[in-house]
């Protein structure tokens, strides 16, 4: 399954020529992660206050193609290709319509409020896997 989240870029997201700033993809592919979360049925917030877990990058991989410019729409794809017992890894890429801008593969760990690594729990891995709903 692959989630498509849509996103403009902005004159703040840009440098002096216009062109998207590359940290700024991050912050795409973050809003879009969240999102698919978000869509998938679980609960950032809940998750955390009702078991104490959250979701953190533990590690990134990227690739830059084409530039993103002031006022381009841009579409994130997301999807997860591989969902472990205390992590799932994720592809994402950036488009502006047929062009490939960024990509970047990205693992997520799922872990306490102090560091430590928890499984995901049962209903959580359901929803991500897309069997959930």
């Amino acid at each position: 399954m692959t989630h498509s989240f849509t996103c403009r870029v902005y004159y703040e997201d840009t440098d002096m020529a216009g062109i998207v700033y590359h940290a700024n993809y991050l912050k795409f592919i973050e809003r879009a992660r969240s999102e698919m979360v978000r869509e998938a049925g679980v609960s950032q917030a809940a998750l955390k206050a009702g078991q104490g877990m959250v979701f953190a990058v533990r590690r990134m991989e990227m690739d830059f193609f084409l530039p993103a410019r002031f006022e381009d729409l841009l579409t994130v794809t997301t999807e997860i290709t591989a969902l472990k017992g205390a992590s799932f890894d994720l592809e994402q890429v950036v488009w502006r319509g047929e062009d490939k801008l960024f990509r970047a593969g990205v693992q997520v760990v799922s872990m306490t409020e102090t560091g430590r690594a928890v499984r995901i729990p049962a209903d959580i891995r359901q929803k991500l896997s897309g069997t959930g709903h």
